[in-house]
């Protein structure tokens, strides 16, 4: 049995590899923190650190040690009042000092607060898009778009302990081993055959034998000194990043900003697309996004004007749709561009503009992209939108269509939209 002992000096960034584990261990109550986060945030920090909450008992850390001896018997009793971490009250004892419970104040005892631990922006926004993509990404032309693959890199002499190269560590172990000790193994055994012959022979010298026992011990002392495992023979499974040309993508985003568009509905879907965003130009490199607003007109805007302009006016939807047809036949062609494209709206329309959208959608726009979202933001009952656009998924299967109707939802509905799909 081989223990492995770090011995090497910290690094300026002492504690990564402890917090990446904790990170790691505690994922699950972070990740939870993470997305209950993005609802409390307001648009301008969506994307800072966070400080997050785990409960002490969730950490604590399992102890060995010397139990009592002997055999005895317990009886324990049926569980019919707590659940799994309740915390029970300490019995009343009068004085009201030391309890875990409710109770009067008391001059002693000690309690445990929760635990915060604090990440980084990278590491808040890597839990926020883990298992995340772009649905359906084919490969039209190997340029503009990169992802990063992680691949095997050979072998290093520095890493986390969790990538330890077993067989490779002991194999430099072995030669260390035999470099340090072989010519004085080889002398040891001379030693111990001239000991022998000597020890054979009547009337040999004891001071000869007592010399050739020293050394033949200081040879044996000296080999057993050598280290099994050293530092210098640790080697690390070595990985590392390259770049992966796959294909060039533009994603629409289109926002209704009719009247219907109260500030809150508004301010969940600049949530909303504040996160898509973040997503995009986190995970993929030189991908182009369109922004789209619309009322009775669409107009193309830039980025500040899409979260910040305050124009409004009445609804018809299509008109979105049609400029959104026309900047991808003029800009983006469908053979080489991966097209994608997410709306957000209350579901408010002109009557007669809805089945104009589906028309759209089915004959134009569906039939070219790779992926269309659509969320409706409203506590209200469905309008006619809704149904057209609902309608249009049993005919086509690159269409989303999902409710949000507090800013709760904006999470769960964007990681459904864009969850990694089974291969």
């Amino acid at each position: 049995m081989a223990n492995f002992i770090d011995r090497r000096l910290n690094a300026k960034g002492k504690s990564t590899v402890n917090r990446q584990r904790f990170i790691n261990r505690y994922k699950q109550q972070i990740k939870k923190a993470v997305s209950d986060a993005v609802t409390r945030r307001s648009v301008t920090d969506v994307d800072k650190g966070e400080k997050i909450t785990i409960p002490t008992r969730d950490i604590s850390e399992p102890l060995f040690h010397q139990g009592k001896g002997g055999v005895r018997d317990r009886v324990h009793p049926g569980n019919d009042q707590f659940t799994r971490g309740d915390k029970i009250d300490r019995p009343s004892s009068g004085s009201g000092s030391g309890g875990a419970g409710k109770g009067d104040a008391a001059n002693s005892g000690e309690g445990s607060d929760d635990f915060i631990f604090e990440i980084s922006k990278d590491e808040y926004l890597e839990l926020l898009f883990e298992d995340l993509e772009l649905p359906n990404l084919q490969k039209n032309r190997l340029n503009k778009l990169v992802e990063y693959q992680t691949y095997r890199a050979g072998f290093t002499n520095d890493g986390v302990p969790a990538n330890i190269n077993i067989v490779r560590s002991l194999r430099s172990s072995l030669a260390r081993r035999t470099a340090m000790s072989a010519s004085k193994k080889r002398l040891l055994r001379e030693l111990e055959q001239e000991l022998a012959e000597l020890e054979n022979i009547p009337g040999t010298q004891a001071e000869r034998i007592i010399a050739l026992k020293a050394q033949i011990e200081a040879l044996t002392q000296q080999i057993a000194k050598v280290p099994f495992i050293d530092t210098f023979d640790l080697r690390f499974n070595n990985f590392a990043k390259r770049e992966i040309p796959s294909s060039q993508a533009v994603m629409f985003c289109l926002m209704d900003v009719s009247g219907s568009m109260d500030q809150a509905t508004k301010d969940i879907a600049k949530r909303f697309y504040i996160l898509l965003y973040l997503f995009l130009t986190r995970t993929y490199k030189n991908l182009e996004v369109v922004y789209i607003r619309h009322h009775t007109q669409a107009k193309e805007v830039d980025e500040h004007e899409f979260f910040y302009s305050q124009e409004t006016g009445g609804t018809i939807v299509s008109s979105a749709l049609k400029l959104m047809h026309e900047i991808q036949q003029a800009r983006y062609p469908a053979n080489e561009w991966n097209i994608y494209a997410a709306q957000a709206s209350d579901g408010d329309n002109w009557a007669d503009d809805s089945p104009s959208c589906k028309q759209w959608l089915a004959q134009k726009i569906l039939p070219l992209v790779r992926y269309y979202s659509y969320i409706e933001i409203t506590n209200r009952a469905h309008q006619t939108l809704w149904r057209e656009y609902e309608s249009l998924q049993q005919q086509f299967d690159n269409i989303a269509v999902q409710h949000i109707r507090q800013a709760e939802d904006i999470y769960p509905v964007f990681r459904e939209l864009f969850k990694k799909q089974a291969v």
